[in-house]
């Protein structure tokens, strides 16, 4: 009996090895039909031309070729994706409200990662975005796809057909600590990114590290430059394939609570070795923002995507005061309704000491129009009940203010993001005179309200 079933077994599996040319074949006839998103910019923070996108990857790269042109102009996609691990994955919400007494944990869905047509379904959902992102990277580009022990196998070989086996660079083990354990097998402990250049004639930079003698001692040889540390003698050598770094801690400053964040010393590393300043990098995946918030820091031109609300909306808290070149947050103009009512109070006063008048903008009442639109089992729903009736406030998440919305691009001068325990409900500008001002509010499972004021009317 256990022969029939691994019999059985070998035959499943050479069933998606035989059809793997078949998923190629179809995906390649599936991208001449994609037709590029619509989408609408809900703010314009700082100068830059960066682009954070909410919405799904596959018109919005299609936009990208047809409507802007980056047709062989991206140097470097890093991806990742879902894993293909048959699991859901969420975010714990903590709220704190003097209203309410011992709010519970809310736990809020992210993102599944679940396949109803199993391995062929998700390969071929990746096999039509690889052939798109091949036309957006440029002759010196590259690609990144980060994975682990599901499915790697499996999409390291359409990648190589659909980029070429003499582009295949390297396969990187990225060893952690962090993880389960089981008695069943060797504790799974490392993750594995694929790294595939465009042609012959991809950019990379060979990264240094440490390596430390036998017995931590001086070899003393000619030509050879030899430091000490605290452990004792090394060289510096090319970096090898097997990296070791840690996961985001609970405690680490960048730990934004998403599931699978990816920490930034990984994403610097690759940066490093594959993109100089002001290089264009870009991830259709872009889960916690990770790249699009090292890219940021380190210089380079970025994009990021993700069709979650949750990652999308992580992602513009995380950059909003820390970007350094600015960005434009697009959403796809058929999401672009209103899905909550927002209520603000404005109160103007003449300064007596200045020609300037004070705006001060409070928020008063927050409400989501439904609880269809809220990701959370129906166990939680009570508890959102009474927090919509006691303290809505508390599920505001983001607001920004633009105190000149001229009706076209808004421009937030004052932006405010949850904390663990509150977020500022109010805040105040100083003009010669106000028109109308417009209030972007998102509360904390993504809905998004915008609310315009004109004050010369209520003047």
């Amino acid at each position: 009996m256990a022969g029939e079933k691994k019999q059985e077994g070998r035959e499943t599996e050479m069933s998606l090895i035989e059809n793997l040319p078949i998923i190629i074949e179809e995906s390649r006839e599936s991208v001449r039909s994609i037709i590029a998103g619509s989408y609408t910019a809900a703010e314009q923070i700082g100068q830059g031309q960066n682009i954070l996108l909410q919405g799904d990857n596959l018109p919005f790269m299609k936009y990208l070729l047809d409507q802007r042109d980056l047709l062989g102009e991206i140097n470097l996609i890093y991806i990742d994706p879902p894993f293909f691990s048959k699991t859901s994955y969420g975010s714990e919400l903590k709220l704190h409200s003097d209203k309410i007494k011992k709010i519970p944990v809310i736990k809020q869905k992210a993102y599944h990662d679940v396949w109803e047509d199993g391995m062929e379904e998700y390969l071929r959902m990746l096999t039509v975005r690889f052939l798109l992102m091949k036309e957006l990277l440029a002759e010196d580009g590259c690609l990144w796809v980060h994975l682990d022990w599901h499915s790697v196998h499996y999409v390291k070989i359409l990648l190589d057909e659909i980029f070429g086996e003499k582009n295949f660079i390297n396969e990187i083990i990225w060893n952690y600590k962090s993880g389960g354990v089981s008695k069943n097998h060797f504790a799974r402990k490392h993750d594995t990114l694929l790294f595939y250049a465009k042609s012959s004639k991809y950019y990379f930079k060979a990264q240094k590290e440490k390596s430390y003698n036998r017995d931590y001692k001086p070899y003393r040889f000619k030509g050879i430059s030899e430091y000490k540390d605290e452990l004792g003698w090394y060289t510096m050598v090319n970096m090898k394939d097997v990296w070791q770094i840690n996961m985001v801690g609970r405690t680490s400053a960048e730990r934004t609570g998403y599931a699978t964040q990816k920490p930034e010393q990984l994403i610097e590393r690759i940066l490093e070795s594959c993109t100089k300043e002001g290089d264009l990098c870009a991830d259709f995946f872009g889960g916690s923002g990770t790249l699009a918030a090292t890219a940021d820091r380190r210089g380079r031109r970025w994009i990021s995507c993700d069709i979650g609300e949750l990652a999308a909306v992580n992602t513009h808290k995380r950059l909003v005061s820390a970007t350094k070149a600015g960005y434009i947050f697009y959403i796809e103009s058929n999401h672009m309704e209103n899905r909550g009512t927002l209520e603000v109070k404005t109160d103007l006063q003449p300064l007596s000491v200045s020609d300037k008048i004070k705006l001060t903008v409070t928020l008063m009442e927050y409400r989501p129009d439904s609880l269809h639109n809220i990701p959370v089992e129906k166990k939680y729903l009570p508890v959102i009940k009474r927090i919509i009736r006691e303290d809505p406030l508390q599920l505001v998440d983001y607001w920004s203010v633009d105190f000149d919305y001229a009706g076209t691009v808004y421009r937030p001068k004052v932006f405010f993001c949850k904390g663990n325990d509150e977020i500022c409900r109010s805040c105040d500008w100083l003009a010669k005179e106000f028109g109308r001002i417009g209030i972007h509010c998102i509360d904390i499972f993504g809905n998004r309200t915008f609310h315009v004021i004109d004050l010369r009317r209520e003047g």
